[in-house]
């Protein structure tokens, strides 16, 4: 039975994921023995509280304890996970549609599970397991209590220091389990949050989760007028963040991480892991501040961090996520957010962008597109010509990289990376070069045969997605 994915379990409900299945992967995950205590959040979408308490009920018939910490963002289930050595467990799924759903684990250090741990969970579902007996059964206790507990230390750790004044920030939660929390530490760190989308609702009306450029290009000129020092848009989970900047645009998440690999340098050297879709800013930040960077699988750079040891790793990312190790080995959006807003209320800079060119973070074209074909039967076909034939098209690359998908890069600095989404039924393109003219003739000779071939298939092309 293959429920994980590239970040977790993200199936349909119900005709994928129901609650008698979270019932008895509560049941598997408790009795693999890993923690007594299970300190469970769930994001806004409607079928999570559901979810949260069937598995809750499997968890305890295995004789596991479960701690309720209710709505909140998903990193609260890792930090719950290392403070109190239990298993963090969040009900979501992430920046998907909302007829999703799913669930992500966290060991007792707050690492989120690895591909072996997941096997270990698939493995266990086809076991013939029974509740304990009833006088083993585990417990149910409600621990909101733990929400103020993450929102205090995460501000004693972003640090307000010195402010320059009064700044406003826009917040966009997408309606997602970040409402209450991310709000508060802006203003906490002496920043004026101006929110959108932060009231719960599962069906995520305004826009979809995935805080995408497409998504969000627009949000520059509509909130141009609050004079923003930055605009922050989260999925709907938390672990990820947008960044718009109310002039310049949607910024480039390989500057955000950029920033932050250079901040985690200035403290102490050491490896900085990033997944294979990252680019050129991150590489000439990290070599200029004396780090070394090593690329990984995209949505397993955990795994990464977890082999080498946050002693010799400062900092882990993949677009819209940061792992920021002296804070904690697992993802986290809301601590960007607060990272972000203490480093803007300290320097002398009205924007983002500012920020970004004090501290000679560099920027190059780049592109990311996601394509849905119909019959998805026929993606695997499409995608494996297309890889076949990208050498044939682009020409030779100086360097082909395979540890996710296919990646050719080029003696200009240009690269581009096709790869098969392992949450959704999508082909991925990112492609990033030194001018907007080269950027623009890879990816429409990638599109002109990606079309070519799904129409061999028999298929069409249904939606491209940006960013």
């Amino acid at each position: 039975m293959k429920l994980f994915g590239t970040a977790g379990i993200r199936l349909r409900y119900p005709s994928e994921l129901d609650g008698v299945l979270a019932y008895k992967l509560g049941l598997a995950v408790g009795s693999l023995g890993i923690g007594e205590d299970f300190f469970i959040v769930h994001d806004t979408r409607t079928t999570s509280q559901l979810l949260t308490y069937a598995f809750a009920a499997g968890v305890m018939a295995s004789g596991r304890n479960t701690r309720i910490i209710g709505m909140a963002p998903t990193p609260l289930a890792a930090y719950s996970a290392r403070k109190y050595k239990g298993v963090g467990v969040s009900v979501t799924a992430s920046h998907n549609p909302p007829e999703y759903n799913g669930f992500k684990f966290f060991d007792m250090e707050g690492y989120e599970f690895t591909r072996k741990e997941e096997a270990e969970v698939e493995s266990s579902l086809l076991k013939d397991l029974k509740p304990v007996d009833w006088r083993f059964a585990g417990s149910v206790e409600n621990v909101n209590v733990i929400v103020e507990e993450y929102v205090e230390d995460l501000i004693n750790f972003a640090g307000p220091g010195a402010s320059t004044g009064s700044k406003t920030f826009i917040i966009d939660c997408a309606n997602g389990a970040s409402y209450d929390v991310s709000p508060r530490i802006i203003r906490s760190l002496g920043g004026k949050p101006f929110t959108v989308n932060c009231n719960p609702d599962g069906f995520f009306p305004y826009r979809t989760p995935e805080p995408r450029k497409d998504v969000l290009e627009d949000y520059a000129k509509l909130f141009r007028g609050l004079n923003p020092s930055a605009i922050f848009a989260h999925d709907g989970d938390a672990d990820r963040l947008a960044v718009i900047d109310p002039v310049d645009g949607f910024v480039k998440q390989d500057r955000i991480l950029a920033f932050f690999a250079k901040k985690a340098l200035e403290e102490r050297r050491g490896k900085v892991i990033v997944s294979v879709d990252t680019g050129r800013a991150l590489d000439e930040v990290v070599e200029r501040e004396g780090g070394v960077v090593e690329r990984y699988v995209l949505g397993k750079t955990h795994e990464k961090v977890k082999e080498v040891g946050t002693s010799q790793v400062v900092m882990a990312g993949e677009p819209w996520k940061l792992i920021y190790t002296s804070w904690g080995p697992w993802v986290d959006g809301v601590l960007q957010v607060a990272l972000l807003t203490s480093a803007l209320m300290k320097e002398n800079v009205s924007r983002i962008s500012e920020l970004l060119e004090k501290e000679k973070i560099p920027d190059y074209p780049w592109e990311r597109r996601s394509y849905i074909v119909s019959p998805p039967s026929i993606r695997e076909v499409v995608y494996n010509r297309l890889v076949e034939e990208a050498e044939t098209i682009l020409g030779e690359p100086m360097n082909v990289v395979t540890i996710d998908g296919v990646r050719l890069e080029y003696g200009d600095g240009a690269w581009l990376l096709l790869r098969k989404s392992g949450t959704e039924p999508k082909i991925r393109v990112y492609a990033e070069a030194l001018s907007r003219e080269r950027l623009e003739q890879m990816l429409s000779e990638i599109e002109r045969k990606l079309i070519e071939n799904v129409k061999k298939s028999g298929g069409k092309l249904v939606e491209v997605t940006y960013g």
